[in-house]
């Protein structure tokens, strides 16, 4: 295969081999031509017991993996740069390499060096890219690893697989932010893309880009990739007719990977069409923010997934992953996994079915490497094992007679015949690789028992032959032998020689024996000698017809690797809902979020301290929480714990809270936090911007929005204003469900103006000069924002609090601060106020310098007066 590459004239780049071909050594003009046909991949090039790399793949690779570089030989009159890795421990390599986003082809010997003439004949047999591994070493094991191919008109095309289990799935997307949100949740490994397009400006800091041909990405080629690969006469049957930059994207991707497997994928058996609005839509800003599988600052254990996922298998952990991630709005398909859960918390074997299910492995991936002919014997091993399971769970299973278990049951029904043909056919533990044999149980071939028992048993063979000659002959001292020189004999003293019978053909004369060879030891001679190369090439044929055995099975298998998985995800949900005290939803067309006694998942767990649970009411009456109270006092806390409730009830988890009630949401959008994208050239309050602007264009009635502290990037009144036409518009416009925290305590005067806006705020409470958050969500504004205290508990200087104490005095004393948000416009400039009261026309009249002592006693009395009579 080739990829696409920059054109770079020969030798110009430092370690690019030089000159023509033909100057070069008949071993480099093979390696030459092999680099020419993989482009910019790193080839590993097999010579004896090492992978080679040359010239520049030599200098890259070195500095990737920390091995040394070195120059040995010359070819077209220069040094060749090169490095090695041993082919045995190659997998590690390549695991490294994979990791840093590298791809690597690899070329092995398929010629024989007996026969050829010059170098060996090499092929490339194998490309691993980051996108399509399957080896288990190269996979982490809890993760999705998905390659994913975009085609780009006006609207986008994402073709998304996961070749390590067959998963296949389409979308088209209407916009560039939605496209954002989806490469941010399913995180692709590589992404195809054609040529042409520009990807800074559509995709960003994307990483992983494998650029294509255009063509790669037309329709009709598309089309025709793909009814040949499923056998179709159309691709009507997969739901495709309205997405058609999809299925060019899947073309092309399905023609990529079958390049870089050099076959095809039969375990591949169709697309699925994953339509945008069938899940809540959770752009990738509010992804981040909500820490789903991955903490702001990169951790994966303090995180909703981390709290979760104690799922047993692998296969089980990336499928919670899936549903945690992709939350669904169809309640039905929700509301069974409740069901599912609620039955196995009910019936307590939620316990059971996660203790069976320790010893499955991973049954998905191991199909995968099945269908491509690429798994190990313990692959076979782990899949027999885990087969063997299925009776177990199928009695598990049989207390439940309807709904979503029942249906588990049926799939994963037992598999006898198969389980049956790998028990027979492999050993109970199989070393790791084919290479030496040992594989094939005994018994299962009686070809291979046979010459097994040549090779193990000869010396057993060669004394019963002796002692038969013996008799047969009456030569007391005959005796049957090996050298490695002369192979098998039977010698007798030169005096006994010429009682030899006729049918002994003397072999070798030493000075004191002769030694012969009879027809029955040539025939057996024959047979020992080939007997290990004989036993190794028979038990890779079975080896070999192992895969195409099961190839007829691979799809009723992967059927039951889901039905497990899935049991895997609802048991351990089981398990999770009884020890994190977890509630089953209601989930209502009303819309409406209401939660009592809510709690945030990570924070209740990862916290010693006692979690104060809040409440949270939101629907017709009540469309926005204007929520106010002090930094530190759990603002930011009890606006995610709602969203995650949200989106752990739709995602088919129980929920921390006492009781929720929860209606149709279609979006959950945040803006929390302070970001900037230097490299973009954003500061924090443009992206602050932005992403306030992509809310108030795409959120809907329907939508959870969570907005924290808008304005506070620019100066007060802008920010006041905006935050003030923000909130208006959320709670008026678009109706949405929102969770407006501010610390503009001007905000809390909306409720007066506009329906549906209520007051809510974090309770605190001083003592003496530091602070006591109370944690409690209590109805109506806060009466202050204890700024200074939290500033104080932060370690602020006392000298500097003190300042900002006594500032802070003369502002709260001054008017100049004061604004009045209920005017149809904001002033830019406060005029200067009128004198209100006779004290103050008093003092405004008086010019101290001019006053003499008498007359400054005498006004004091008189404005002491004025003031008894104010």
């Amino acid at each position: 295969m080739t990829r696409p590459t920059k054109e770079k004239k020969a030798g110009a780049n430092k370690g690019e081999a030089t000159g023509s071909k033909s100057q070069h050594t008949p071993m480099m003009q093979q390696y030459l031509h092999l680099k020419a046909e993989v482009g910019d991949m790193l080839l590993f090039y097999r010579m004896g017991d090492f992978y080679e790399l040359f010239y520049g793949d030599a200098e890259k690779a070195a500095r990737l993996l920390d091995i040394t570089l070195t120059k040995r030989g010359k070819s077209a009159g220069g040094v060749i740069p090169m490095c090695g890795v041993p082919y045995h421990a190659a997998e590690n390599y390549l695991a490294r390499l994979v990791r840093a986003g590298e791809s690597v082809a690899i070329a092995e010997q398929i010629g024989d060096p007996a026969t050829s003439k010059g170098p060996v004949e090499r092929k490339v047999v194998r490309v691993v890219t980051p996108g399509t591994v399957t080896d288990e070493a190269l996979l982490e094991e809890r993760r999705d690893n998905l390659i994913a191919a975009l085609c780009h008109n006006d609207d986008y095309g994402l073709a998304v697989l996961d070749i390590s289990s067959g998963r296949f799935f389409l979308q088209q997307l209407d916009n560039r932010t939605d496209l954002s949100a989806e490469l941010e949740r399913l995180q692709p490994q590589e992404l195809l893309v054609s040529e042409s397009l520009n990807t800074e400006e559509s995709l960003g800091q994307q990483t992983g880009i494998t650029r294509r041909p255009e063509w790669h990405f037309e329709f009709d080629t598309a089309t025709a990739e793909l009814t040949r690969h499923f056998s179709t006469r159309d691709l009507s049957g997969f739901g495709c007719d309205d997405v058609p930059l999809a299925v060019a994207a899947a073309g092309c991707l399905l023609q990529y990977v079958e390049e870089t497997q050099k076959g095809t994928l039969p375990h591949l058996r169709g697309m699925t069409i994953e339509r945008h609005d069938d899940a809540i839509i959770i752009d990738a800003a509010t992804r981040r923010n909500l820490e789903i599988e991955q903490t702001v600052s990169g951790d994966r254990k303090n995180t909703l997934a981390g709290i979760l996922d104690h799922t047993t298998t692998p296969m089980g952990s990336r499928l919670l992953r899936r549903w945690l991630n992709r939350p669904l709005r169809d309640r039905l398909i929700v509301s069974n996994r409740h069901d599912a859960t609620e039955e196995l918390t009910r019936s307590g074997c939620d316990a059971e079915i996660s203790e069976l299910l320790r010893a499955c492995g991973d049954i998905e991936r191991i199909l995968a490497r099945v269908a491509l002919r690429s798994a190990r014997p313990r692959d076979f091993a782990t899949l027999r094992d885990s087969l063997h399971l299925l009776p177990e769970l199928q009695q598990l299973l049989q207390p439940f007679s309807e709904g979503l278990l029942t249906e588990l049951a049926c799939m994963a029904k037992p598999r006898p015949e198969t389980a049956a043909l790998l028990q027979r056919a492999i050993i109970d533990n199989p070393p790791v690789v084919l290479r030496d044999g040992g594989v094939i149980a005994v018994g299962y071939d009686a070809e291979l028992d046979e010459l097994r028992d040549l090779s193990q048993n000869a010396d057993q063979f060669l004394l019963d032959l002796e002692m038969r000659e013996k008799e047969r002959t009456g030569i007391a001292t005959l005796k049957v032998a090996y050298n490695r020189v002369h192979g098998y004999y039977i010698e007798i003293s030169k005096a006994q020689a010429e009682s030899a019978p006729d049918e002994y053909v003397r072999r070798q004369t030493l000075k004191n024996v002769e030694r012969f060879i009879t027809p029955e030891l040539k025939k057996f001679e024959d047979k020992v000698l080939s007997a290990r190369e004989r036993s190794l090439a028979r038990e890779k044929a079975l080896y070999d017809e192992l895969f195409d055995l099961l190839a007829a099975e691979i799809s009723s298998l992967q059927e039951a690797a889901e039905a497990v998985a899935t049991l895997d995800v609802l048991a351990n949900l089981a398990e999770r809902s009884m020890t994190l005290g977890l509630t089953r939803p209601q989930l209502t067309e009303e819309r409406e979020i209401s939660i009592k006694a809510g709690r945030h998942p990570v924070v209740e767990s990862v916290n010693d301290t006692p979690f104060i649970p809040n409440g949270a009411e939101l629907g017709d009456a009540r469309t926005m929480l204007i929520i106010t109270g002090p930094n530190m006092g759990g603002k930011s806390t009890y606006m995610r714990q709602n969203a995650l409730i949200v989106l752990m009830a739709y995602a088919g988890c129980f929920v921390p809270a006492e009781a929720a009630s929860i209606g149709a949401i279609d979006r959950i959008f945040t803006r929390i936090g302070a970001s900037d994208d230097l490299a973009g050239g954003r500061s924090t309050f443009m992206v602050e911007m932005e992403e306030t602007a992509n809310i108030l264009h795409n959120a809907t009635e329907y939508s959870l929005v969570l907005m924290d502290e808008i304005g506070r990037g620019t100066s007060t009144f802008d920010g006041l204003s905006l935050a003030w036409a923000c909130a208006v518009e959320l709670a008026t416009g678009l109706r949405s469900l929102t969770l407006f925290a501010t610390h503009y305590f001007e905000l809390t005067s909306l409720p007066e103006e506009f329906d549906g806006i209520v007051n809510v705020h974090l309770d605190a409470v001083e003592q003496g000069e530091s602070i006591v958050f109370l944690h409690a969500v209590m109805e109506g504004p806060a009466n202050q924002s204890y700024g200074l205290q939290v500033a104080q508990l932060a370690g602020v200087p006392r000298a500097v609090i003190h300042r900002a104490r006594t500032k802070l005095v003369s502002l709260e004393q001054g008017d100049a601060a004061k604004s009045d948000l209920s005017s149809s416009q904001l002033p830019l400039f406060s005029p200067d106020p009128e004198p209100d009261s006779r004290i103050e026309k008093e003092l405004e009249e008086i010019d101290p310098d001019e006053l003499t002592p008498r007359e400054a006693l005498s006004l004091l009395y008189t404005l002491k007066a004025l003031q008894r009579e104010s």
